[in-house]
């Protein structure tokens, strides 16, 4: 997490920092031979373009609170009639599991499940640590071999994965955080992520290209980031193709969902699909739109998932995408499948098809789960392999990306004390190493983590909470947790306090960055 708006506002004492190697750490001794010289010269070309590309977003978000909202931009090459060619290995990714790279348990399950794609993430569902940054590349390597295993602690024995023909990708962490430690200034966390990952795997051992998921773009001129970065990563692997690396990219920001079409067409020798990261996209929604009593929204869990400003954006993408050949895929259903609970597990799997259905209806080629129960329900509901392609008639590529809110859900004191609890315990999982909780049936991530503080941010701003309420909610939540039994056992009560600390310290401080 960068710390450096903090900074401007007050003191960091609570804010998270950035992620750091350990003191005394040395790239030359502590990572694989050879992988210094391999990064020292992508550090120098990209880390500076990095730093400039976080610069220019600091700015498009300041214009926007101040009323220059982020635009559909002029007609260009991109809106012609440019297509790519996908490979018939992605062509099937009508459910795409995903979760923490640093997980060996899960991430079996998902190679296991049958899903056709599994998300490998080093991002939103695992805490923001080095040492697990490098035991998720660790698991994601063995993960392309086959060879990641997990000790069965129900039944007993080891459990390892199935060979299947489920394709693989990765999710290395976004172009807005940095990694500090590995030398005197912090070097870009995206790249320090995809050159490990390139440099520790055996590429003939892959059963398809390596294939990495681009996260919180913000700008069609970021597109020229990445293909330079793929270029020259598969340079200095020596990749007799410069464009051996593919990827799909995620629209989760509200300037990216303008900017989609330029971002693919400058990332075409790249880039395969295109992927609606919604929950990431609600929270810049908010941060985007801070300054406006008129889009103040409703308390998270009354948002229905057809509400236009997702349904609006679900007509773009997939026209945006088939007509250039790409995939369409859709986001992640909150609500988790709970075997242990019927009636939860009922629920969850109902709305689970209910939403895929959607996606689907609206062109959608899959969408995303992360539990294996989900995948046969969630595949069921997209044509196989994929849309072919299709369009709907008179499909409108430039809808209204800021639909009025109005008669939306509800705006209730119970909502913000609900969003600021899940804050807390959010935070309290984070502290203990978890990227993602699994809180009152809802997967909750480094995503929502986000829209919770900016919907509690957008509420004191405009004036139907003040600072104080807040306090007094956080106070009144956190003695509320303490008093449950989870509290009880040695230092999760401090735990418990420090988190709520640095829930309200981001929110206080302005600090709505994604971590």
């Amino acid at each position: 997490m960068q710390t450096e708006i903090g900074s401007k506002r007050g003191s960091t004492e609570h804010i998270p920092p950035m992620s750091t190697a350990p003191a005394g750490f040395s790239i030359e001794r502590d990572l694989p031979a050879g992988f210094a010289a391999f990064y020292r010269p992508l550090h120098d070309a990209f880390t500076g373009r990095q730093q400039a590309a976080i610069a220019e977003r600091k700015r498009v978000l300041e214009a926007s609170i101040a009323g220059k909202k982020p635009a559909y931009p002029a007609p260009s090459a991109a809106q012609g009639d440019w297509r790519i060619d996908l490979p018939a290995w992605c062509a099937d990714q009508r459910n795409q599991m995903t979760g923490p790279a640093d997980d060996h348990e899960l991430g079996v399950k998902m190679l296991n499940s049958g899903a056709p794609g599994v998300m490998i993430d080093l991002e939103d569902s695992m805490a923001n640590e080095f040492s697990r940054t490098l035991l998720g590349i660790d698991n994601t390597v063995a993960m392309y071999y086959g060879e990641l295993t997990y000790v069965d602690q129900k039944r007993g024995g080891t459990v390892g994965i199935n060979p299947s023909s489920t394709v693989l990708w990765t999710r290395v962490r976004g172009l807005h955080l940095s990694q500090a430690g590995i030398y005197d200034e912090p070097t870009s966390a995206s790249l320090f992520d995809l050159a490990l990952l390139a440099y520790k795997l055996d590429f003939s051992r892959l059963k398809h290209p390596l294939a990495i998921y681009i996260p919180k773009s913000e700008s069609a001129q970021e597109a020229f980031w990445w293909r330079d970065v793929f270029v020259a990563v598969a340079k200095a692997k020596g990749l007799a193709d410069p464009h051996a690396i593919k990827a799909m990219a995620l629209v989760e920001a509200f300037p990216m969902a303008y900017a989609c079409e330029e971002f693919a067409y400058r990332l075409r020798d790249h880039l395969l699909a295109l992927d609606l990261g919604r929950w990431d996209y609600m929270a810049s929604l908010i941060h985007f739109n801070l300054e406006d009593p008129a889009w103040v929204l409703p308390d998270r869990n009354t948002i229905p998932h057809d509400v236009p400003f997702f349904q609006n954006l679900r007509e773009r993408i997939p026209e945006v995408c088939h007509r250039h050949g790409m995939l369409a895929i859709g986001g992640m259903t909150a609500l988790f499948p709970d075997r242990s609970n019927p009636e939860l597990n009922a629920r969850a799997l109902a709305v689970l098809e209910q939403d895929k259905r959607n996606e689907a209806q609206a062109l959608f080629d899959g969408a995303w789960t992360g539990h294996p129960d989900q995948n046969a329900i969630a595949v069921a509901q997209f044509p196989d392999p994929n849309q072919g392609f299709r369009r709907k008639p008179n499909a409108n590529a430039t809808p209204d990306l800021r639909p009025s809110v109005t008669g939306v859900g509800e705006h209730t004191e119970r909502g913000t004390r609900e969003a600021v609890r899940t804050a807390i315990r959010y935070r309290h999982g984070y502290l203990s190493g978890n990227g993602a909780s699994l809180l009152d049936g809802y997967m909750e991530d480094l995503a929502t983590d986000r829209i919770y503080r900016l919907m509690i941010a957008q509420r004191i701003r405009h004036g139907m909470h003040s600072a104080a309420d807040v306090t007094r909610f956080f106070d009144e939540e956190l003695a509320r947790l303490l008093a449950e039994p989870q509290a009880q056992a040695p230092g999760e009560a401090e735990k418990f306090r420090e988190a709520r600390r640095q829930s309200e310290a981001m929110i206080s401080l302005g600090f709505h960055d994604p971590i």
